[in-house]
């Protein structure tokens, strides 16, 4: 695997901006129009990338009403069949080539999270520059395999993932010549409080991968993604929905386009803090720089006198001698008379510099 990955031209690694990726899902509502505002509103919002989900009910699940198709567990979607949500969030294939295009003409890139391989024979005729898969479909070996066998980058979320099967999963896609790969930490839960967000988890997945790591945040504080910066993430991948109000499956953890502007603009400003490994005064350190503290004469000694705590001291500004010599000043005898308020040098002192 590579430590570095390429999206649509733009490098993704260590040190490098962080890759903003608005998912759209299923907050489209089933118009073309909106899906399309969720492009615009995606570029206003600062993001780099747009994401799909390419799948139909019926190719990810079974029309089927028996318990087991049935979610329950507390969610929002509690009470409905798996095949009855998925006909709902679906987005028809036929709009995707349509929104690949506005996005480029944008400046973003556009991908999507295929769920068979159908869905990668539609979306390599697409021409995506990369690949989502699922925290769900981390498991699905044989689908790994053909999305690494397209050659192009791979985005891989880990949620609900135990270490074995992210090893598994890594080792699927390296099988397949998958050479790209970034890991994603993920809570799997819709949406994610943020004490359950474990970002600890993102240096550990760097060390024992070394791939570049990031974020898919169901968690609705922008506090969040900052936090993910600075321990590593290089990718960020969040829901965009017009607004919550909306009905939509996806839209009550979803951020509005004016909360995803402020998550992008907080991570630009954590990257900026975050800055490099540098020791020593800054230019804009150098005003402070004059006043850090240094020895004085803190009252009129004469020429002779032996010097004390009582005539020299440590204080502000820093025109005088570095305050780690005051030991080597007491108790020598002052060069020269010396005025209250004199800035120290080791010519006021007789013998100068030890």
């Amino acid at each position: 695997m590579k430590p570095t990955v390429r999206i649509a031209g733009r490098e993704i690694g260590p040190g490098l901006p962080v890759y903003v990726v608005a998912e759209l899902s299923a907050n489209h509502l089933g118009d073309f129009g909106r899906a399309l505002r969720l492009v615009e509103e995606a570029h206003r919002a600062g993001a780099d990338a747009v994401k799909l989900q390419t799948y139909t009910a019926d190719t990810l699940t079974l029309d089927s009403d028996r318990p087991c198709f049935r979610i329950t567990g507390g969610s929002a979607w509690d009470g409905r069949t798996l095949h009855d949500l998925y006909s709902e969030a679906a987005m028809p294939w036929e709009w995707q080539p349509r929104l690949k295009r506005a996005a480029e003409d944008l400046g973003m890139a556009l991908f999507s999270t295929p769920f068979d391989a159908s869905a990668v024979d539609f979306l390599e005729t697409m021409q995506v520059p990369a690949y989502k898969v699922a925290s769900f479909e981390l498991v699905d070996l044989p689908l790994l395999g053909r999305v690494a066998a397209t050659g192009k980058p791979v985005v891989l979320s880990t949620g609900m993932a135990t270490a074995q099967e992210i090893n598994e999963a890594v080792a699927a896609l390296a099988a397949a010549a998958g050479e790209e790969l970034i890991l994603l930490q993920c809570t799997s839960a819709y949406p994610a409080a943020a004490e359950t967000m474990n970002l600890r988890t993102l240096p550990d997945l760097a060390a024992r991968f070394a791939v570049p790591v990031g974020l898919s945040d169901h968690s609705m504080d922008e506090a969040v993604a900052v936090a993910a910066v600075a321990l590593g993430a290089c990718f960020l991948e969040k829901h965009l929905t017009l607004s919550r109000a909306e009905p939509g499956a996806d839209s009550h953890f979803s951020l509005e386009p004016d909360e995803l502007r402020r998550t992008v603009e907080a991570v630009r400003l954590a990257e900026r803090a975050l800055g490099e490994v540098r020791y020593g005064p800054q230019p804009h350190e150098a005003v402070s720089l004059a006043h850090r503290r240094s020895l004085f004469v803190v009252r009129d000694v004469a020429r002779g006198e032996v010097l004390s705590t009582d005539d020299v001291r440590s204080v502000r500004p820093a025109d005088g001698l570095a305050p780690k010599h005051l030991p080597a000043v007491l108790g020598r005898r002052a060069a020269r008379d010396l005025s209250r308020g004199t800035p120290l040098s080791w010519d006021d002192v007789e013998g100068g510099a030890p």
